[in-house]
């Protein structure tokens, strides 16, 4: 955890996820922190202020957006309504917050930016070419409100947007079921980052568990049943060089499999990032492995994706 804390500290952040004995909980995701008076929540955005929760609301968000041209390299392209939108785009919505704190992350930037901005502002945002809407980050879990009460405001204005979370799968999982729900009503799909299947080894490299992640797949996947084209759920894996190993993704595999074969499931090539700036890139013989293992374990949609990054 040592490596974690020096990622936090020039931000500000807790080192370790907050379990103060006088502290009130938050229950917004797996970390479950229990804030002491005055401060912040794992995420870093999320206070107890006089024994209250407070921060990002349905109101208002730390959030940035732009307007991406479809087709635009989505993790779930290749199975997405949206890739056919040639003309249209992506309203993408980047949250500056996050529930995990990878050592590899691609955006860590992140931290020294904080936008705040009104669901207002946001709303507005999706205008005529907008085809669909992407809430991914950071994370969209401590923004979980937020990004609902968007995709409330724009279903009513009668005109269909496409509405996807891209998530590590940490918020609870009576978040995820409202996410379900508005994704459905729109033909989008709900996009959650399986980093490892191991806990310990989530922990090692994220700095909390994934057991809300494992819990969020298996509810996403129920929703398959009720829509099977375009999917409701995709699970991509970046394949980190050396810690995801054969054994790692057999596990992941069997994991997936047995709870739906046909949930599509795409690999992403590697590229050194953060505290991870001396790796190498992913290998093409660890990306073909895992697209053997996902075959034998009878899982029929994979995909490979950043294939330019293959080494």
């Amino acid at each position: 955890m040592r490596i974690h804390a020096l990622t936090r500290k020039p931000h500000a952040l807790p080192e370790r996820i907050p379990d103060s004995e006088l502290g009130v909980k938050c229950s917004f995701c797996i970390n479950r922190c229990r804030i002491a008076e005055g401060d912040f929540g794992y995420c870093g955005v999320r206070q107890n202020l006089d024994g209250i929760i407070v921060g990002p609301d349905k109101h208002w968000a730390y959030v940035d957006w732009y307007h991406d041209p479809l087709p635009t390299n989505c993790v779930a392209d290749w199975v997405c309504k949206g890739s056919k939108d040639h003309g249209q785009t992506n309203l993408a919505v980047f949250y500056e917050a996050c529930t995990f704190n990878c050592l590899f992350c691609q955006n860590w930037h992140y931290r020294d930016r904080k936008n705040k901005a009104s669901t207002e502002e946001l709303v507005r945002a999706a205008d005529a070419s907008t085809g669909c809407i992407c809430y991914f980050g950071g994370d969209p879990t401590p923004f979980a409100l937020h990004s609902m009460e968007v995709a409330e405001l724009l279903q009513e204005r009668k005109r269909n947007f496409r509405t996807c979370w891209e998530t590590n799968g940490s918020v609870a999982p009576k978040y995820m079921k409202r996410w379900i729900d508005y994704a459905l009503v729109s033909d989008g799909c709900i996009k959650i980052d399986f980093k490892t299947f191991s806990e310990n080894l989530n922990i090692a490299l994220c700095g909390t568990s994934n057991r809300n992640t494992k819990m969020n797949i298996k509810l996403v996947a129920e929703s398959m049943k009720k829509r099977v084209t375009p999917p409701i759920l995709v699970v991509s894996t970046l394949l980190i060089p050396g810690y995801l190993d054969k054994q790692e993704l057999e596990y992941m595999a069997s994991f997936i499999s047995s709870i739906d074969k046909d949930i599509p499931w795409s690999f992403l090539g590697f590229y050194p990032h953060f505290h991870f700036n001396d790796m190498p890139c992913t290998s093409r013989e660890q990306a073909e492995m895992a697209l053997n293992i996902a075959e034998e374990h009878g899982i029929k949609n994979t995909h490979l994706g950043n294939i330019h990054l293959l080494r």
